[in-house]
Order: C-alpha cells, then structure tokens, then sequence
C-alpha cells in the first residue's frame, strides 16, 4: 500500500506538471477566459458522467445473481417518467454547454479590442516557410522568431500567411488562429505579466513544421521601449528584396531583427497573396508604391 500511494503521488505530480506553459495556466485575460470556459463545460459534463458511471455500477450490483432481491419484468416496456429524465438530462447539457459556449464566444471574439487604459501596440504577423516573422508597423522595426511586448499592454495583431495556411498560438495567451495567403485575420492578446512564453504553429505546413516556434518575451514598457531603440539601430533593412530572400523555405532559423520595414509591407503581402515561388510580384508591387 505504501508503494503504491508513491506511485500515485509520483504520477500525480508528473501530470500536474504538464499543465505548466499551456492553456491550463495562463498569463493574460483571454487565456484565463478560455482556461474558465474549459472548466465549466468539464464541469457540467462531469455532472452527466459521474452520475451515469454510479449508476452503471449500481444497477450490475443490484441485478447480481445472488439478490434474490432484485425483480426482473421482461415484460416491460415504456415509462414515461424514464423517457422523460433519459431525455431532459442530455438535453439540459447541451443547453448548458451550449450556452458557455455561445457567451464565451462572443466574449472573447478575436476582433473584440480588450479594455485597458494602455494603448494597443498593433503587430503585423506573417507565416513564412517555416518561420514567423512580426512587424511593428507603428516603430518600423521587424523581429524573426521572437516576438518582444510590453507587460500589461493589449495587443493588437493582423496576420496573414506567405504561403500556405497556418496556425499562430501562443498557449498562456489564449486564441489560436489560422493565418491564409491573401487574407488577414485579427487577434487580441495581452500579457498581464513579465515572463517568456512559448509560442508555436499549431497547425501542419511541410518539413519544417516543427521547427515553427517562437518565443514571446513580456517585459516591462521602459524595457520594451529600449529594445525598440537598440534593434532601430542594428541590423538589416526589411524590404521586397530581402523579404524575397527571407521567404524562402529554411528551418531552425535563430532570432534576429530588422533594423527598418518598408512602408506597406504587409498589405502588400497581402493584396500579392504572396508564394516563395514567385517573390517579383511583392517586387513590383514595391517598385509601383515607389513610383506612386
């Protein structure tokens, strides 16, 4: 008995620590919502399921061959009563975990701003083969597989895809959401404290899928605005040109920054519906916005 409560508390710990870095422990609003919504289905469903395996082990005690106590009507044949408590029981749990699920989803729309008294920081995202790249429109600057905010500030992202569809989910943050060439797609995310989290393509692209991961670094506003100058003043240009180069397939790639963004980037990826087998159509579009 000893060694099999080790054993229990062993497997116990194993698996509540697996929780750490998901959905289970969030580290902002949205990812707290979810967390919420989550357990109040588990909770309704519980309310079915605990219930049904009682009553399961109740009726094979109960109808055993030994109880001579037990009554067998083979000619039974309908009871409203039952026909009544069999079908409200389900029926109360889709409305329940169908309720939860209709408020949650407007709660928390990925378009619905969160309130806050701090200014949104806007971030463009695009999903690249096999990479992420994030601009900051409003500073001028691009960062590759890392992505560094403000604590405590929303987060307003546009995103979009260089080839095929992808998946961006930063798990502690809450909403996954697909990125697809010639689209955009919003998100809102916020990050309530300092800390580094994990973030990943949550959907399959090709060879170097699971190398599609990124790290969200939450550090304080006067932090984030140092980082804003140091990366203004190191590192390359982010144009149609060096865009073309860095959309081509590659695995692995380490962090790095862009020192300046040419204006439009991004909506012009989008309007191209841009593919890695065709970087001179972002080309030209550059070259018209600079004749313009």
């Amino acid at each position: 008995m000893r060694y099999g409560a080790l054993v229990l508390a062993l497997i116990s710990i194993a698996t509540l620590g697996g929780c750490t870095e998901g959905v289970l422990d969030p580290k902002g609003p949205i990812a707290s919502g979810e967390r919420q919504i989550l357990f109040n289905s588990l909770g309704i469903m519980l309310a079915i399921v605990i219930p049904t395996i009682v009553a399961t082990l109740g009726v094979a005690f109960w109808f055993r061959s030994s109880n001579t106590r037990a009554v067998y009507l083979p000619d039974f044949t309908y009871s409203g009563r039952l026909e009544l408590l069999v079908w409200s029981i389900p029926a109360m749990t889709v409305l329940l975990v169908g309720g939860v699920a209709w408020v949650g989803a407007h709660d928390l729309d990925p378009r619905k701003p969160i309130t806050s008294a701090a200014k949104p920081l806007n971030i463009q995202v695009i999903s690249l083969d096999w990479k992420w790249l994030f601009i900051y429109p409003e500073q001028g600057i691009a960062s590759v597989n890392r992505l560094t905010v403000p604590a405590g500030t929303p987060i307003s992202f546009e995103l979009t895809s260089s080839s095929v569809m992808n998946s961006f989910f930063v798990p502690q943050l809450g909403s996954q959401i697909y990125t697809m060439s010639g689209m955009a797609t919003h998100l809102q995310l916020q990050a309530d404290h300092p800390g580094a989290y994990p973030g990943l393509s949550a959907n399959f692209s090709g060879d170097g899928f699971s190398d599609m991961r990124f790290t969200v670094d939450a550090v304080p506003a006067d932090q984030f605005a140092q980082w804003v100058t140091v990366t203004r003043n190191s590192g390359p240009e982010l144009d149609a040109v060096s865009y073309a180069d860095l959309v081509k397939p590659s695995h692995a790639v380490v962090p790095f920054t862009y020192r300046s963004v040419a204006p439009g980037l991004f909506n012009d990826i989008v309007s191209a519906g841009m593919s890695p087998d065709d970087p001179l159509c972002l080309t030209n579009l550059a070259l018209q916005r600079a004749g313009q």
